[in-house]
């Protein structure tokens, strides 16, 4: 008889429902894993709130994970049963326009290999992730850190477009898992001075606690008037939106001096439209870039900031929790009472 386990899954915008269904065979090139962490993420928050394109449901339901490989699929020959590992929820085909100009973040096939269900005791890990962005887990790194290395590859991208200068003033706004990754990365890469924006106070005070040279409360006046009175009126040499809101997309331009690269790192809804100071974009020859997901380059070198300490993520981590409080924790996060979670089925 086939072993089952539980999982959670989506049903649609507001719904989840935990299943018992069979423990996963892997296939060739495959791994299956024990799921000792996987921690809940933003975007999850939003496919549970509005749905998401990528979240197709009935489906299982999250991507960020960690954990002990279970089964081993035939031709795996870098993994063997009891490795300690974590991966990431996609892998590019290095095959297509974008990969072969090394844009794999922008892989025409990454749509279709998302890999989803990491809310669950056991987790199947498709074979072109195996073969690219899973990575062992150091020795040093709890599998709830652990399981950071996919988001912390998103922002590893993000930091490396920005291209943060020795000296650079950079002011991120948004104060949530992105923002504090980021604020820690933008220091490693040389920034003199990192000013962090947000709303509550409680996660100003983690920003200040991660790095963050200078915090700020959107709630006490205008953001861009307080970059533009730290830097003799010009703004900020890098700025980095991870708050996720129109006005804080029109902001970003807005707080950067002439000749700036403004980061658009948050999703929006499908369709916004976002309108910007043409003149200010013109004449003050700002670069203004979106970014999107992560490569394998930019995953192994997350691992890395991990073991080494680069990237200290446990100020981010409010808690574990069971499979059974899923939905309760993504409430949680919607009522800004944790930043993330993460969820141990072994609970």
């Amino acid at each position: 008889m086939t072993a089952m386990m539980q999982a959670v899954y989506f049903l649609e915008p507001g719904k989840l429902e935990m299943r018992e269904v069979h423990v996963p065979t892997p296939g060739p090139g495959e791994v299956v894993i024990k799921v000792e962490s996987a921690t809940t993420c933003g975007t999850d928050l939003k496919a549970y709130r509005r749905g998401h394109k990528l979240f197709k449901p009935p489906m299982p339901f999250g991507h960020e994970y960690a954990g002990y490989i279970s089964a081993v699929g035939a031709g795996v020959t870098r993994f063997k049963e009891g490795d300690a590992v974590a991966g990431t929820n996609a892998a590019p085909c290095n095959e297509c326009f974008y990969c072969r100009r090394g844009r794999q973040q922008l892989c025409v096939l990454l749509e279709g290999r998302f890999n989803f269900g990491s809310y669950a005791e056991y987790h199947r890990i498709t074979d072109c992730i195996v073969a690219q962005n899973l990575h062992h887990k150091p020795d040093n790194v709890p599998f709830t850190e652990a399981s950071f290395i996919e988001p912390l590859a998103c922002a590893v991208l993000c930091a490396i477009n920005a291209d943060i200068q020795l000296g650079d003033t950079v002011a991120i706004i948004g104060v949530g898992a992105q923002g504090l990754m980021q604020i820690q990365l933008a220091k490693a890469l040389g920034a003199t001075r990192v000013i962090a924006i947000g709303r509550s106070p409680g996660r100003l005070e983690r920003a200040k606690q991660v790095g963050a040279d200078v915090i700020y409360s959107s709630n006490d006046g205008d953001p861009v008037e307080f970059v533009r009175s730290l830097t003799e009126g010009r703004g900020a040499d890098v700025v980095i939106e991870a708050a996720g809101s129109i006005d804080t997309w029109q902001q970003a331009v807005m707080m950067a001096r002439n000749g700036a690269t403004v980061m658009q790192f948050s999703g929006l809804p499908g369709g916004t439209q976002v309108s910007f100071d043409a003149t200010k974009l013109h004449y003050g020859e700002i670069t203004m870039k979106g970014t999107f997901h992560l490569t394998p380059r930019t995953a192994e070198m997350a691992m890395q900031m991990l073991a080494t300490g680069t990237v200290n993520v446990k100020p981010i981590l409010d808690g574990v929790i069971p499979l059974t409080q899923v939905e309760e924790g993504l409430l949680r996060m919607q009522r800004s009472e944790v930043i993330k979670l993460a969820v141990v089925p072994s609970m």
